[in-house]
């Protein structure tokens, strides 16, 4: 067998008798947690340290606005279009970068309340996390898509789950990871409820986002999709608290579920957007699908 590997970035890994896609390094220096404070669950659930002066005020050139230029590599945008899809569900509207046929994985970020399908796309916000996610997708021959939709709820549900079949078709071997920001989490519970959805899904983020019980009766639950919770421990929005008690239900009802979950000490409502280590969060989603 030949294995065609893209810059040392698009790897691939034997695991007994399976192949197990995995991605490559980049930037991991910048983008790796910083230092662990404490774990629990068997080290499921994690603590990482995050300082506002060092984490936003000496990463970014301008606070929040734009990060310092090291962090960014924008040779992406080449392979970056804003486009229009038609979709069983009328027109829906999303920035995708990478391959939009015969993609190796397909990953979509969900925005929350009064964000737009630039928000995932925007290389300089978010301490250039965005950017990273882009260039990690790309290298492995993958989609990574940024959409607008109608709410939160059903209407939103039908959208990106008619975007997900129209990609899905172009790449039929393509897992989808969904990452959910703040309220856009109400998609992701969605798209769990919807069994034509849940047997191409690899893994669910939820980045300082909620919680939603009727997930333990989801099919995406009983697939054993894997989950992943990024929240800020000072987040008055959606509550460290009440998330943490999520997450140790699923464990509760599924003591070996594929959940994970990292919190940021002192981090508010957006650190989770700006702090998760996307390459380390996919590439165990990748292990635990195969």
């Amino acid at each position: 067998m030949k294995l065609v590997l893209s810059a040392a970035f698009a790897l691939t890994l034997f695991t007994g008798s399976a192949l197990a896609q995995q991605i490559g390094a980049y930037k991991d220096d910048l983008f790796a947690y910083p230092a662990e404070l404490a774990r629990a669950d068997n080290g499921r659930f994690r603590t990482v340290d995050y300082q506002e002066a060092r984490d936003i005020n000496g990463r970014d050139e301008v606070p929040e606005r734009r990060v310092k230029r090291q962090y960014v590599s924008l040779a992406v945008r080449s392979q970056q279009n804003d486009v229009k899809v038609q979709t069983k569900a009328g027109e829906v509207r999303t920035v995708a970068v990478g391959r939009q046929k015969g993609a190796s994985m397909i990953v979509l970020y969900l925005h929350g309340q009064g964000g737009s399908r630039r928000q995932g796309a925007d290389d300089f916000t978010f301490g250039g996390n965005f950017n990273r996610v882009k260039n990690l997708v790309v290298s492995a021959n993958g989609l990574y898509l940024s959409p607008d939709f109608s709410d939160f709820g059903e209407g939103g549900g039908r959208e990106i789950s008619a975007l997900i079949d129209h990609y899905a078709a172009l790449s039929p071997s393509a897992k989808v990871f969904v990452a959910c920001g703040s309220m856009g989490g109400g998609l992701c519970y969605e798209l769990a409820r919807k069994p034509e959805v849940v047997e191409r899904l690899g893994g669910l983020l939820l980045l300082g986002s909620h919680w939603d019980d009727s997930f333990l009766q989801s099919p995406a639950f009983k697939a054993r999709v894997p989950i992943f919770f990024g929240q800020g421990a000072r987040d008055k929005v959606f509550p460290l608290e009440k998330q943490m008690a999520f997450f140790r239900l699923i464990l509760a009802a599924s003591p070996d579920y594929p959940a994970r979950f990292v919190s940021f000490e002192n981090g508010t409502h957006g650190t989770p957007i700006r702090m998760t280590d996307w390459r380390e969060t996919l590439n165990w989603m990748l292990s635990a699908t195969n």
